[in-house]
């Protein structure tokens, strides 16, 4: 939902780095590639017991992670670049929650819940990318949602601040998941239910 609603606020930055980028030679590919090291960095800190300077890497990867699609958009974008892009933010999310889990090993079910769930959501959301016919300019349909990459990051934050009560932001995290699943289930079912909206195979 934020990354839909304030990408117009987020976007001059997202631009300014990456025409930077593009200045010294970096491509998106390897702009991807190190937003995913840095989150798996964040993971290393956070499990090390540095929580806020593992909160604060993470948001640099995001930041990267958003940057990397502007970059592309200016330079050539590819279907291996969204391929990588996709599975960069799975690895970030699966470190981050394993870093978790080594911290609080109490938390583990509640932990490996988020994760089933994460994987349900993510087995929609690219079935929906594979049926839907695309009109953005990403580089497959993107189905909006409550919870998007921000409010990911927003979970994940409060989850490694705020060790007291992880149980807690580990089920509020699942349950913003959860609506987003019914979210986008109820949207590709509309569209489907057209014929405008389908692939044709």
């Amino acid at each position: 939902m934020l990354d839909t609603r304030a990408r117009a606020l987020v976007q001059p930055v997202l631009e300014i780095i990456a025409r930077a980028c593009a200045r010294v030679g970096i491509s998106a590919n390897a702009l991807t590639l190190t937003g995913m090291l840095s989150g798996v960095a964040a993971a290393g800190l956070v499990a090390s017991g540095w929580s806020r300077w593992g909160v604060a890497t993470l948001w640099i990867s995001g930041t990267l992670d958003a940057a990397d699609g502007t970059l592309a958009r200016m330079t050539r974008s590819s279907p291996l670049g969204a391929i990588m892009d996709i599975t960069s933010d799975r690895v970030v999310e699966v470190a981050m929650i394993l870093a978790l889990a080594w911290r609080y090993p109490a938390a583990r079910l509640e932990l490996l819940v988020l994760t089933g769930v994460i994987v349900i959501a993510m087995s929609l959301f690219l079935s929906i990318a594979a049926a839907v016919v695309n009109h953005s300019a990403k580089s497959f349909h993107y189905a909006p949602g409550l919870g998007e990459r921000t409010e990911a990051f927003v979970c994940l934050s409060l989850m490694t601040l705020n060790g007291t009560h992880l149980r807690v932001w580990t089920w509020v995290f699942i349950g913003v998941i959860v609506v987003t699943i019914v979210q986008r289930f109820a949207q590709v079912r509309r569209l489907l239910s057209g014929s405008n909206g389908t692939k044709r195979g």
